[in-house]
């Protein structure tokens, strides 16, 4: 199971609408897919239909005494803390992908104050595994002890910015914090994602070529401001299926390919 995160130490930048976007459209090529939603916030719980709940503090926080309301049953907790989203939601393919979600509320803020183990999220994962293909974490734009256990359990790092000077100040302390997990496992930085980007204007310009200065080929295409985006996440549907004929669909699909094609290279040993 690859495993990625979306994140960014700034709101407002898209992470959420990246989290699902692409979770719904890699399991809609046919992908197994588990999505865990890391904001107290719980947008991407909602983002997929589920009404909020506290899948992941039960998952870090409550592991024991839900083992124990199960007589051990290690699978019945994971399906406790699990969701199944019918695949009407994110279909509109042929193949049957499955995606599931680790749902957030409120409570997801105690996690960092409940748990002391940085490897606890990893090694929660680990019999997941053979379940699923893909893992995508979205986080909350405030770091915490909880990003420490997220960075421990991922292998790549997506960074969603604005092309604006707080987001990029966001995005430079997110990438910093990288420097101290690659001492305990290797994580890397899978793209950088300008969003809601608006080529009329100079800032935004001037703050792309500095990005690719910066991060050269880290930088992926970027996602252009359309009001799409917000209508599909307003009536809880992914971009490609409320406006499928919209540039914000195609470009929603190349954003499918590249995460799709993360670390391909390097399972092949190439």
């Amino acid at each position: 199971m690859k495993t990625i995160t979306i994140l960014n130490e700034k709101g407002g930048v898209g992470k959420t609408t990246i989290a699902v976007t692409v979770a719904a459209g890699l399991a809609a090529r046919g992908q197994r897919v588990l999505l865990i939603d890391a904001d107290a916030q719980g947008n991407a719980t909602a983002g997929v239909g589920v009404r909020k709940y506290p899948g992941l503090y039960d998952l870090l926080v409550r592991w024991d005494d839900l083992l124990d309301a199960h007589n051990g049953d290690r699978g019945k907790v994971y399906g406790h803390c699990t969701r199944v989203i019918p695949r009407e939601w994110y279909g509109g393919l042929p193949e049957q992908g499955v995606l599931a979600l680790i749902g957030s509320n409120v409570e997801t803020r105690n996690i960092a104050n409940s748990i002391s183990d940085a490897d606890k999220l990893a090694r929660l994962l680990e019999p997941l595994a053979s379940r699923f293909d893909v893992c995508l974490i979205d986080t909350a734009p405030t770091p915490s002890l909880l990003h420490g256990s997220i960075y421990m359990a991922s292998d790549f790092i997506l960074y969603p910015t604005l092309c604006e000077v707080w987001s990029l100040e966001g995005l430079s302390e997110s990438v910093s914090r990288l420097d101290a997990v690659q001492r305990q496992r290797r994580v890397r930085v899978g793209g950088i994602i300008p969003t809601r980007y608006r080529g009329t204007t100079i800032e935004h310009r001037e703050n792309l070529a500095e990005l690719k200065r910066e991060f050269v080929d880290l930088v992926w295409p970027e996602l252009p401001e359309r009001i799409v985006w917000p209508e599909a996440a307003g009536y809880r549907r992914p971009v490609f299926l409320h406006a499928p004929d919209s540039d914000a669909a195609d470009h929603a699909w190349e954003l499918v390919d590249r995460v799709e094609a993360l670390g391909v290279g390097v399972q092949n040993g190439e």
